[in-house]
C-alpha cells in the first residue's frame, strides 16, 4: 500500500465496485417495491369493479360482505363525498396503505362510488428484508472484491516495483535481466522491450563515459587555461592550468560563481559578451594577480538541449610579447650599431674621394679608420652569424670536452691582450674535469668572459679562473676580475643583445655588444647556468655550472 499507484488504482476500483453495487442495490429494491404495488394496486381495482356490479340493498350489511369476501377496507361514499358505510379494519393514521376507487352501478345510487384500501405494512417488510438481504450480499461482495483487488494490485505493484528497480539500476551492466517481471501483458512486453533495449543503452552510456572522460583528460592536461560557465556566471568546468594561473585551490567545485575564482573584469566582460551576443569572442587580456602575465582569450558559445554557457581558453603570451620586444629591441640595436661604422666608413670614403687621396699627410689614417670599421662590421657580422648558429640549434653531435685544455687554449688567446693593459691573469685550481658538448664554442665563451675581464679591468688588474666540483653532478667554473664592476641596476640585462654598461668605453675597446649573449646561449645549450655578481669598483665574478661527465683518471699532461 505504500505505492501510489497501487494506492490510486486500489481505491479507484473498489470506490467503483462499491458504487456499483449500491446502484444495483437500488435497482433491486426499487423495482421490487414497485412491481409488488402495481400488482397489488390491480388486485384492488379488480375486485373493486366485480362488487361494484353487484346489487346493494341495504348498504352497511352490504359493505361488511363485501369486506370480508375481499379481504379489504371497504368504503361506500355518496355523491356528495360522504361515508354512507365502511367495513373492514381501520389502520392508523402512520400506516402507509394502498386505496382504489370505481363508480358503482346501481341505478338508484348514481354518483356514488366503491372504494377498496389495503395496508402496505407487509409489503413495506418484504422490501426492507429484501434490502438486509441486498446489503449483506454487498457487503460480502465488497469484501471478497477488497480481497482480491488487493491481491492483484500487490501483484501489479511488486511487478511495477521490480521494473522501476531495474530502470534505475539499467546503466549498470552486472544488473540480471532476472530482476525483470514477466508475464503474458502489457508490462510483460513492456519488460520483453527493456530486456531487448538495455545492452544498447549499456552501451551507449559506456561510450558517453568513455568519450567524456577523453574529452575531460585532453581539457585538464592542456598547458593553456581552459574554463567554462554557463548562463548565471557559474563555473561548470576548469582545468588545473587555469587554476594554477588565477590562484584557486585545486580542485575547483562545480557550480562556484565565476566572481569567487577569478575577480577579474576583463575576463568576465569576455564571458558575459559572448553569453549574451552567441559569438565568439577574441581578446587579449592580462589578469589581475598575475605579475607581468598577459593571455590571448579565446571564448566560444556552449549550447546544450537543457543549458547554454560560455568556454575559454587562456593562451599565455607573456613569452611572445618579451620575444616580441626582444625582436624590436635587436633590430633597433644592430640598425644602431651598424649606423655609426656605415656612416663613418661612408664619410671617409667620400673624404678620400673629393682629394683626400692625395693628401699624404691624412689619406693613411682615413683608411685605417675605413678598415677598423669594416673589421668591426665584419665582428658584428660574425658574432650575429654565431648566435643565430646557436639559437637554431644546427650543432654537430656533442662530444666530451676537456676543462682543463678548453681553459688553457682561451687563456692563450687572451694572453697578449693582457699583457699590453698590464692585467695579470692567474689561475686556480683547475680539476681535470670533462663535459659534454663543444669544445669550439665553449672556448670561445671563456674566451669573451676572459677578453671582457681584461678589457674593463684596470692597469695592475688581475684576472682568474678556477673550477671546482659544485655537487648534483656539475662543474663550477668562476672566473673573476679586479676591474670597474658592473652597476646592480644593469646586473639583469648584461646578457642581452647589444646591451653595454658603458656604451663609449665598450666601443672603443671594440667591443660588439653579443658576446654576453654568446656565453649565455653557449651555457645554456650545453646544460648549464650562469650567473654574476659585481660590485662597483672591485670587480666582478661569473660562475658558470655545466653537468660533469667524468673525471679524468690521470692528469693531463
Amino acid at each position: 500500500m505504500r505505492s501510489r499507484i497501487f494506492r490510486r488504482y486500489f481505491w479507484s476500483a473498489l470506490l467503483l465496485f462499491t458504487l456499483s453495487l449500491l446502484a444495483v442495490d437500488l435497482y433491486v429494491v426499487h423495482f421490487y417495491g414497485g412491481s409488488r404495488v402495481d400488482r397489488l394496486n390491480t388486485q384492488l381495482k379488480l375486485q373493486a369493479r366485480i362488487l361494484a356490479g353487484e346489487p346493494i340493498g341495504t348498504v352497511s350489511p352490504w359493505a361488511k360482505s363485501a369486506s370480508v369476501r375481499a379481504g379489504t377496507r371497504v368504503q361506500v361514499l355518496n355523491a356528495q363525498g360522504g361515508v354512507e358505510a365502511d367495513a373492514g379494519a381501520t389502520p392508523g393514521d402512520d400506516i402507509e396503505t394502498l386505496a382504489a376507487s370505481v363508480p358503482l352501478s346501481d341505478p338508484d345510487r348514481a354518483g356514488w362510488t366503491l372504494r377498496l384500501s389495503t395496508p402496505l405494512t407487509e409489503l413495506n417488510k418484504n422490501v426492507n428484508e429484501l434490502r438486509l438481504w441486498l446489503a449483506g450480499i454487498t457487503m460480502f461482495s465488497i469484501a471478497l472484491a477488497l480481497g482480491l483487488t488487493y491481491l492483484f494490485m500487490r501483484s501489479f505493484s511488486g511487478r511495477m516495483q521490480r521494473l522501476r528497480t531495474y530502470i534505475e539500476g539499467l546503466p549498470d551492466a552486472s544488473l540480471p535481466d532476472e530482476e525483470l517481471p514477466g508475464g503474458n501483458d502489457a508490462l510483460g512486453s513492456l519488460s520483453q522491450a527493456l530486456r531487448q533495449t538495455a545492452p544498447k543503452i549499456r552501451d551507449l552510456v559506456d561510450e558517453l563515459k568513455l568519450e567524456g572522460a577523453r574529452r575531460e583528460a585532453i581539457l585538464a592536461s592542456m598547458v593553456e587555461g581552459v574554463l567554462a560557465v554557463d548562463r548565471q556566471q557559474r563555473v561548470t568546468f576548469c582545468n588545473r592550468s587555469f587554476a594554477r594561473t588565477v590562484g584557486a585551490r585545486i580542485p575547483v567545485p562545480e557550480g562556484m560563481p565565476l566572481l569567487d575564482l577569478a575577480r577579474d573584469p576583463a575576463l568576465r566582460d569576455v564571458l558575459i559578451t559572448v553569453l549574451q551576443t552567441g559569438l565568439p569572442v577574441e581578446r587579449r587580456i592580462q589578469l589581475r594577480g598575475v605579475q607581468a602575465h598577459s593571455f590571448e582569450v579565446q571564448a566560444v558559445p556552449l549550447a546544450g538541449p537543457s543549458a547554454h554557457g560560455a568556454l575559454a581558453i587562456l593562451h599565455d603570451i607573456t613569452e611572445l610579447e618579451r620575444l616580441e620586444r626582444v625582436r624590436k629591441d635587436f633590430v633597433a640595436n644592430v640598425s644602431h650599431e651598424l649606423r655609426t661604422p656605415l656612416a663613418a666608413i661612408r664619410g671617409y670614403a667620400e673624404t678620400l674621394l673629393d682629394g683626400a687621396l692625395e693628401d699624404l699627410e691624412h689619406n693613411r689614417k682615413f683608411v685605417e679608420v675605413i678598415l677598423a670599421h669594416a673589421i668591426r662590421l665584419n665582428n658584428i657580422a660574425s658574432d650575429l652569424l654565431i648566435l643565430s648558429e646557436l639559437e637554431s640549434g644546427a650543432q654537430t653531435q656533442p662530444k666530451r670536452v676537456s676543462i682543463r685544455s678548453t681553459i688553457e687554449s682561451a687563456l692563450r688567446t687572451v694572453e697578449s691582450a693582457a699583457k699590453v693593459r698590464n692585467v695579470k691573469l692567474t689561475t686556480g685550481l683547475i680539476e681535470p674535469l670533462y663535459v659534454k658538448g663543444y669544445e669550439i664554442r665553449l672556448e670561445q665563451a671563456f674566451v669573451n668572459l676572459l677578453d671582457n675581464a681584461v678589457k674593463f679591468n684596470r692597469p695592475d688588474g688581475e684576472v682568474r679562473i678556477e673550477t671546482s666540483a659544485a655537487g648534483d653532478g656539475k662543474v663550477g667554473i668562476t672566473i673573476s676580475d679586479t676591474g670597474i664592476g658592473i652597476p646592480s641596476d644593469d646586473l639583469p640585462r648584461i646578457f642581452e643583445r647589444f646591451y653595454r654598461v658603458d656604451k663609449a668605453r665598450s666601443r672603443a675597446v671594440g667591443g660588439t655588444g653579443l658576446g654576453l649573449s654568446i656565453v649565455r646561449h653557449v651555457i645554456e645549450q650545453m646544460g648549464g647556468t650562469i650567473r654574476v655578481s659585481s660590485q662597483l669598483g672591485k670587480g666582478s665574478q661569473f660562475v658558470m655550472e655545466l653537468p660533469c661527465e667524468e673525471v679524468a683518471t690521470a692528469v693531463e699532461g
